[in-house]
């Protein structure tokens, strides 16, 4: 038990010492993780909210009944399931809800943002439908009149935008229009940027003309790790998707999750159109710093980003890894990444991602974006010693403990 308590606090002192931007992260405050830790991650509840194959659930029909309206409520949608328990089974359920082995699917492609479960090494794959990839730009906007004449074409099943890399709003009434010429449903892939959308500060998928969003729950939007599905869909889709989540894809479905869940969304009620208009400020202001130090930004033609994230070409095949590691050793912590142009293997990705929404919770603004482009610029660009600048990026990280946005 020593060993693994003292490995447990190495780590924590570790991360408290870095400057967390890996795009897909966020932090609870101490009110969610107080709802998250409770008798309830002892329990189990098959089954949806007053209908279980359990007993001892008087309270937990409750608690997620409660969740579910409320996010039914804050997102206009008739339909709500908070019990998948990432974003890839709440992909899984949601895609073999409306389609079959065989049919045809269009996805960005990994090259152009989308997530891995869309793709044929993950749950599109698995579930045996076919897929073919929207048109996209070299600036990470989607070509609209040549992906328009794919949908015509290919006449898919459904298409799924959103994703891993969404830098900038989706055209989705656009592709609405064109959907319906062939039938084709519409999911949006809300994983990164649903903490923008419940504050307004991004788009608005089912208002826009999406079918249903899939969705993590724990990267803007700073909930506990796991999956949820809303949608605007008839009744039969409704509990295809709900038999697919159970007993479909998962069993017990982590019922602690769910009120510290229902309470990151009352506090983006309260707090969130400061977090996200922040998160966005922020990115722009690191992007426009790198950029400004040379970095090769992608999207600067559309002012490098509206959303959490941004992308950075580092140049040869590899040297995405090789910065990501570089900066790791600095206590600064990202991913590399695929970018256009690099094909679907990972293996040897140019790219970096940045997400600034973590650090944006602890407090962080324009001021302090412009530090950490230094820091990167010193590491990347100057060849400082990594180790070196972990140590100032250590001291610097010192100040920035306390989480914001939620209350005191």
């Amino acid at each position: 038990m020593e060993k693994i308590l003292s490995l447990v606090e190495q780590h924590n002192q570790w991360r408290n010492n870095c400057i967390n931007l890996i795009a897909s992260e966020n932090v609870m405050s101490p009110a969610c993780e107080k709802l998250y830790i409770s008798d309830l991650m002892h329990r189990y509840a098959e089954g949806t909210a007053f209908k279980r194959f359990y007993r001892g659930l008087k309270y937990v029909d409750k608690i997620e009944s409660l969740a579910e309206e409320e996010f039914k409520k804050h997102f206009g949608a008739n339909f709500a399931d908070v019990r998948p328990i990432s974003g890839t089974i709440a992909n899984y359920a949601a895609f073999s809800a409306i389609s079959e082995r065989g049919d045809k699917i269009l996805s960005l492609g990994i090259e152009n943002g989308s997530h891995v479960s869309h793709e044929k090494a993950g749950a599109a794959g698995f579930l045996g439908l076919e897929i073919e990839n929207l048109e996209y730009n070299e600036d990470c906007t989607m070509n609209l009149e040549k992906s328009a004449a794919k949908i015509l074409e290919t006449k898919p099943r459904f298409i799924v935008i959103g994703g891993s890399v969404i830098l900038f709003p989706q055209p989705i009434k656009e592709l609405r229009q064109v959907c319906d010429k062939v039938g084709a449903k519409i999911i949006y892939d809300a994983a990164h940027v649903l903490g923008l959308i419940a504050a307004g500060a991004f788009q608005d998928p089912l208002k826009e003309g999406a079918d249903i969003i899939t969705t993590s729950t724990h990267k803007t939007f700073p909930g506990p790790q796991g999956g949820m599905i809303l949608g605007n869909v008839d009744e039969k889709t409704a509990k295809t998707i709900q038999l697919r989540v159970f007993p479909g894809f998962s069993s017990n479905h982590h019922l602690h999750r769910i009120p510290a869940l229902y309470g990151a969304l009352r506090e983006m009620q309260e707090f969130g159109k400061d977090y996200a208009g922040q998160i966005v400020k922020n990115a722009q202001a690191l992007a426009k710093e790198l950029a400004e130090y040379g970095f090769d930004i992608l999207g600067k033609s559309k002012g490098f980003t509206q959303s959490h994230q941004i992308v950075v070409n580092c140049g040869e095949p590899g040297s995405g890894h090789i910065a990501a590691e570089k900066l790791e050793r600095a206590n600064i912590i990202l991913n590399k990444n695929i970018i256009p142009g690099d094909g679907q293997s990972p293996k040897n990705p140019r790219g970096i991602r940045i997400g600034v929404q973590e650090m944006t919770r602890f407090g962080m603004k324009e001021e302090e974006m412009e530090k950490i482009g230094e820091f990167i610029k010193k590491v990347i660009l100057d060849n400082k010693d990594p180790e070196e600048i972990g140590k100032e990026v250590a001291d610097f990280r010192k100040n920035y403990q306390k989480i914001h946005y939620c209350a005191k």
